[in-house]
């Protein structure tokens, strides 16, 4: 039985659904994603294209089992069984990087029901450099900027860059072991992070990641020209020495890099709206009336990460944004018959001079 309902949770199926209902009930869209943690994102990236026509779902692969993940998303759900009314929804990982090198690459590159997130993961996108101060604002109601968290990411991209390269370039190839993402992150962990230390942190990195390159070269000696190509391939499809961070692995920047550093920022504001509080107080009663509401007013630092919308600003989100714009106003429910056409064009253009 568990079997049959798997078999029939395709996008035939779904079409079908949508096909009984009358001609003026809004169509259902599913759409799986990977974990629970991923609905919110895709939510709010799939809410704008919701119209009186056409809505979405957003759920977990399977309904019979509790199998979550980017494979269960893809081996489920590639091939015949996505389509107009069911799509996938994943991390791109490194497989857009990959451009189709592997077939778990090929479906996330080729299939246009499948879409994915340009940056490495969600986390990449929570951890975009221009909304970081926002998120703070959101913990702490303090709006006074103390720290450049575009400039610091945009350094530690600079120095994490050319190992980057690497990480890739040793993807593509059998030998991934040899230098594997864990190898990279290890690398290019900033150690304990604090605002006065911030500088001497990224320098760490800078030279920990020139020794492991230095390494890696002498390793692969014939391997300049690759890498050489590799690099200019990596900035075409967006991956810029300055944005690097986006890029890595989203767990390890969002625990290690992100979560650390707005923190330590978010408690200098706080701390700084306390001693407002404190400075300001007629009496110790409303001091402490004042410390009360305002504790009550701040919020956590990760729950306000995982709600950060700013990456909307972001180019690869609107890159992926544009596939699903792409996707809706292709879909065959939208198109124009071919002997409407030419009246659709006529009636529109009138319409819009008339205005």
């Amino acid at each position: 039985m568990a079997k049959r309902l798997r078999d029939n949770l395709n996008s035939d199926y779904f079409s079908a659904v949508n096909s009984m209902k009358s001609k003026t009930a809004r169509k259902r869209i599913v759409a799986y994603v990977e974990s629970y943690d991923d609905v919110f994102f895709w939510r709010t990236v799939l809410r704008e294209f919701e119209d009186d026509k056409h809505y979405f779902e957003v759920m977990l692969p399977s309904k019979v089992s509790l199998a979550k993940g980017k494979k269960q998303v893809l081996m489920n759900l590639v091939g015949d069984n996505v389509g107009e009314d069911m799509i996938a929804c994943v991390d791109a990982d490194y497989d857009f990087l990959m451009q189709g090198a592997t077939k778990t690459s090929e479906n996330i590159v080729g299939n246009p029901y499948v879409f994915h997130t340009y940056v490495y993961a969600i986390e990449n996108f929570q951890s975009y450099a221009p909304s970081l101060h926002d998120v703070c604002v959101m913990v702490t109601l303090n709006d006074h900027q103390v720290f450049d968290f575009e400039e610091y990411m945009r350094q530690y991209s600079l120095a994490i860059f050319p190992l980057f390269v690497w990480s890739i370039w040793y993807y593509r190839t059998p030998n991934y072991a040899e230098f594997s993402i864990s190898d990279f992150n290890k690398t290019i962990e900033t150690g304990h992070f604090t605002m006065q230390n911030a500088a001497n942190g990224i320098a760490n990195v800078r030279h920990k990641v020139g020794r492991k390159v230095m390494q890696l070269q002498r390793l692969n000696p014939d391997a300049k020209e690759s890498y050489m190509a590799l690099k200019d391939e990596l900035k075409q499809l967006g991956v810029t020495p300055e944005t690097t961070y986006l890029y890595i692995q989203g767990h390890h920047l969002y625990d290690n890099v992100t979560t650390p550093m707005v923190t330590k920022v978010c408690d200098k504001l706080r701390r700084e709206r306390e001693t407002e509080i404190h400075r300001k107080a007629m009496h110790n009663t409303q001091m402490r009336n004042e410390l009360s509401c305002y504790e009550h007013s701040i919020e956590n630092v990760g729950s306000m990460l995982k709600k950060n919308t700013g990456y909307i600003r972001s180019p690869q989100y609107q890159w992926l944004r544009a596939d699903i714009e792409h996707y809706m106003k292709n879909r065959s429910d939208l198109r124009v018959p071919p002997e409407l056409k030419d009246n659709s064009i006529t009636t529109q253009h009138t319409t819009t001079t008339e205005r």
